[in-house]
């Protein structure tokens, strides 16, 4: 599974892909940080942002892209640019018909280092040794990316499995429900 994350942000936005191979592998194919000038109209930056993530979309071809989802910042003003940031990535990517899938801060980095609070730093660190890059990403959005898109891998398929039960006790409830409604007919009768 290949898939890009997008750390979602309007003065810079961590993009990365990461490939998933069987159990836990995982190789990183690219990372980057698309930056966009703080003085720039608001719709300038986020095309500047689209645009970016058209090139990695058509460059890298993901299956799937996972995005940071925007869960609760003190600054209402940072807040809004990362979710319009983020609603431009999933609209790029909806329209080449790809899934994209949100996952909160706290689950990623309980994902990549095993703790829901874990610091920026540990985040890196983790994505380092996961990844076996040499280098630290350039930026923490950069690190970011690559720690969306490793939690994706590992939990995508947790996901389906958990989607598929769901759906087969959906249809189990379905059809126990029209038996009992069945039986209550013919005790009537």
């Amino acid at each position: 599974m290949r898939v890009l994350g997008v750390d979602p942000g309007l003065t810079r936005c961590g993009i990365a892909v990461v490939d998933g191979g069987t159990g836990r592998k995982v190789t990183c194919v690219a990372v980057d940080t698309v930056r966009t000038p703080v003085d720039a109209a608001l719709a300038d930056r986020l095309l500047a942002v689209a645009d970016a993530v058209e090139g990695w979309l058509d460059l890298h071809k993901p299956d799937v892209v996972a995005v940071e989802r925007v869960f609760s910042q003190y600054n209402v003003q940072t807040a809004m640019g990362t979710a319009q940031a983020g609603g431009v990535v999933a609209v790029t990517a909806a329209r080449r018909g790809l899934k994209v899938e949100f996952h909160t801060p706290s689950e990623v980095k309980a994902a990549v280092t095993g703790s829901g609070r874990a610091d920026k730093a540990q985040v890196t660190a983790m994505v380092m040794r996961l990844l076996k890059l040499q280098e630290k990403p350039a930026t923490a959005d950069a690190a970011d990316a690559l720690a969306l898109a490793i939690c994706h891998i590992w939990r995508a398929p947790m996901r389906a499995r958990l989607a598929e039960a769901e759906q087969r006790a959906a249809e189990l409830a379905r059809v126990h429900k029209a038996r009992l409604a069945e039986a209550r007919k013919g005790a009537k009768r």
